[in-house]
């Protein structure tokens, strides 16, 4: 057997698995669990999609793509981007990946190189650090929690060196739900153009928005679309989070050279996948709305039983997460989820794991049938209690 000492890759060593899927691993086996952990809708892939995909199986339409993806389903992400004031060539603007996660990826080996500073807001979605790191870039954290749990331009300036390569933002937020002010888009926008640097933006949120709030996009603000990195998708607002279908839009001479890793690491993005995203494109948003809707009517139960426990919570304005304090029960973020888990049989997320500004919280999904919220924020509110009475 081999016994030399770097027989692994040592920055693939330093990489701790995802404090996620930690927490999803423990639920298998447990089916009295009730599970707030992992950002999954609970509603099934709406039925026009599914069909789409069925015929084109059918038809045996089961071949590779195009590195790039099908034209059809770019030029649909095209017409639908253009929604948020942007205009993007489907050609050699927009490239299918397999879910926004292998688009973030993609996007930082495509612009880091090592010693790069990449400014990284938080707390924020459990890759994006990690994956800098693989780059041997340096993660400058931008921590949020004083602020609302979004960033401000001021902020982002303050930690501009020359070194700094991008900066990372997610809006409407995961783990928080926060959407960040247009006003506030715009002058982080001017922070961008004028270092010139990357501005990488998650919206894989984008339509799930409450109370009357719409998603702007950062590449919509005048000259930002040459230092613009859109990331998006369909698992959330389309939910299909199992049929792995993202995309990144971005100037051509970017996505010139992601396309590249990508033609070597996955080739194409699923056929059927793909024809079925282009579908819901067309035809899938009242389906999409009715799932919004669903989803701020659990956010509101879930905002009142947090406030009624006690607890200090943001109450979200997009995405389908919430970020409850509970530094009063006197336990770490870790020590509560575990607790929860092993006393009351209900997962969630500590928030040390999403980064800086975490820590003392928790990340609830309301994504989850409105009877298992209830019965689980009964068993939260048991667990305070407990936890102040010892305290």
């Amino acid at each position: 057997m081999n016994t030399r000492q770097d027989k692994f890759s040592s920055s693939m060593l330093r990489t701790p698995p995802s404090g996620i899927r930690k927490f999803f691993e423990m639920l298998i086996g447990h089916d009295d669990v009730i599970s707030l952990s992992v950002g999954e809708p609970d509603f099934p892939t709406p039925w026009c999609i599914r069909e789409e995909a069925f015929y084109h199986l059918e038809k045996g339409h089961t071949s590779y793509t195009s590195n790039w993806g099908l034209l059809e389903l770019r030029e649909e992400i095209a017409r639908y981007m253009q929604k948020y004031g942007m205009q993007y060539n489907p050609q050699n603007e927009i490239l299918i990946t397999v879910g926004a996660s292998e688009g973030v990826d993609a996007s930082l080996r495509a612009i880091l190189n090592p010693g790069d500073e990449i400014i990284v807001c938080q707390p924020c979605y459990v890759n994006y650090t990690p994956l800098a790191e693989l780059c041997a870039a340096k993660i400058v954290p931008l921590d949020t929690s004083k602020n609302g749990f979004y960033p401000t331009a001021q902020q982002i300036e303050n930690l501009v060196t020359p070194r700094t390569k991008a900066v990372m933002l997610c809006s409407p937020n995961n783990p928080t739900g926060t959407m960040i002010p247009a006003s506030e888009l715009e002058k982080i926008a001017e922070v961008v153009k004028k270092n010139q640097m990357w501005v990488i933006s998650d919206e894989i949120y984008c339509e799930l928005a409450y109370d009357g709030a719409e998603h702007v996009s950062i590449g919509s603000f005048p000259g930002m679309k040459d230092y613009t990195i859109i990331l998006n998708g369909f698992s959330k607002s389309f939910a299909m989070t199992g049929w792995r279908i993202g995309y990144i839009a971005a100037p051509a001479e970017l996505l010139a050279q992601i396309v590249k890793l990508h033609g070597y690491n996955t080739i194409c993005a699923p056929i059927f996948s793909q024809y079925a995203a282009a579908e819901g494109l067309r035809s899938g948003w009242s389906e999409v709305e009715k799932m919004r809707v669903s989803y701020q009517q659990r956010r509101n139960l879930m905002h009142k039983a947090f406030c009624d426990m006690g607890l200090n919570v943001p109450e979200p304005t997009g995405a389908f997460y919430m970020f409850p304090d509970i530094s009063s029960t006197g336990l770490s973020s870790e020590e509560f989820a575990t607790g929860l888990f092993q006393k009351h049989n209900v997962a969630v997320v500590p928030g040390s794991v999403f980064g800086a500004g975490g820590e003392g919280h928790i990340r609830c999904c309301y994504a989850t049938a409105t009877d298992k919220i209830k019965i689980a924020l009964d068993k939260i509110a048991d667990f305070v209690q407990e936890c102040k009475a010892n305290a």
